[in-house]
């Protein structure tokens, strides 16, 4: 297994998206995490998800992570739900529309995903208000 030997165009893109989505410091933790064992999902979701699908040009970075974070909401995967709502600060999805996606994950997918949701996106707001509360002292 080891290093991606030659990285594929796809794979380039696909980090350089997955970067500025997520942040630099949140990849760079996931690829100091990933082991021999789990380096070829990371590649895989690094080439799939984000080379591939947040790659494409219809849809706007904002217009991806509201979807995104009502499939998250809608199937339960909490951390993910998290992850996503701290990358709205580089997506451009507004508190706003983070509000109505997960009114849409209420009435299609039912009212306990999303409020599951809500209660992660407001530790999550919290957090983040924190965090530039702190970086406005300095």
């Amino acid at each position: 297994m080891g290093e991606l030997a030659q990285p594929s165009s796809r794979y380039r893109e696909g980090l350089a998206v997955r970067r500025s989505v997520l942040g630099d410091a949140h990849v760079d933790r996931a690829e100091k995490a990933s082991s021999e064992f789990d380096r070829p999902f990371q590649e895989l979701i690094t080439e799939s998800a984000w080379g591939t699908v947040w790659s494409r040009p219809g849809w706007t970075k904002r217009e991806r992570s509201m979807v995104t974070l009502a499939l998250l909401a809608a199937l339960g995967h909490d951390e993910e739900v998290a992850m996503h709502v701290r990358a709205t600060a580089n997506t451009g999805a507004t508190r706003e529309d983070i509000c109505e996606a997960f009114l849409h994950v209420a009435i299609y997918a039912g009212v306990p995903a999303a409020n599951q949701a809500i209660k992660i996106a407001k530790q999550v707001f919290a957090e983040m208000d924190a965090g530039s509360e702190k970086h406005d002292e300095r």
